[in-house]
């Protein structure tokens, strides 16, 4: 699993990420945020890989409690 910022432009992405959940409700943010997470696993294609990350990005949840 990387770590490191590997983007050229983040802020680029971050903006469009925005652009893309302007003006929807909250449910279809969700739906966004649900197919986006797909199709970069899809992109990642390793399952290990994948499972890593979603078990790295519940951790912070985990500390909160």
């Amino acid at each position: 699993m990387k770590t490191e910022l590997t983007l050229k432009d983040p802020d680029a992405f971050y903006e469009k990420l925005l652009d893309a959940h302007r003006g929807l409700s909250a449910e279809q943010s969700a739906q966004l945020n649900a197919r986006l997470i797909l199709l970069l696993a899809n992109q990642v294609g390793d399952d290990r890989v994948v499972a890593e990350c979603v078990e790295a990005a519940a951790k912070i949840f985990a500390r909160r409690d």
